[in-house]
């Protein structure tokens, strides 16, 4: 059985399922169309983010904000307890220690909303992923 939003039309596996009608097309469209509670902890994140990488691109990929330069060097995307970093494998495995206490998975930090945002780990993060993955011109 399948549910179908009465907005778009597309179908679903679940009832009420959460989705875009109109998938954000910049980070400020992503940020507005999350829950009013936790568009505050998106513009910390990117906040965080934009100052330890300021010259990597902002841009949507795989429906979810990211930093760019020349490739995807970190994205996040904002869930009902949590928010996913998404800073790639490598990252994960170079901040291990750093990560103890974070539920992690093949390159996810999960980043739960009852608890503040580690800003100094994930600028440490992002710095990392641009010296790792960003393609200098």
């Amino acid at each position: 059985m399948t549910w179908k939003c009465p907005i778009c039309g597309r179908e679903f596996s679940k009832k009420d399922q959460d989705h875009y009608c109109v998938k954000p097309q910049t980070i400020d469209e992503y940020i507005a169309a999350q829950e009013e509670s936790v568009r505050p902890r998106l513009k910390q994140l990117r906040s965080v983010i934009r100052e330890a990488i300021p010259d990597a691109e902002e841009k949507i990929s795989w429906s979810m904000p990211t930093f760019w330069k020349g490739k995807n060097l970190i994205h996040f995307a904002s869930f009902r307890k949590h928010v996913g970093l998404y800073p790639g494998d490598e990252a994960i495995a170079a901040f291990a220690d750093k990560l103890a206490g974070f539920e992690v998975s093949k390159g996810t930090i999960r980043l739960p909303h009852d608890r503040d945002l580690p800003v100094a780990l994930i600028a440490e993060i992002a710095k990392w992923c641009y010296a790792a993955y960003a393609k200098k011109s």
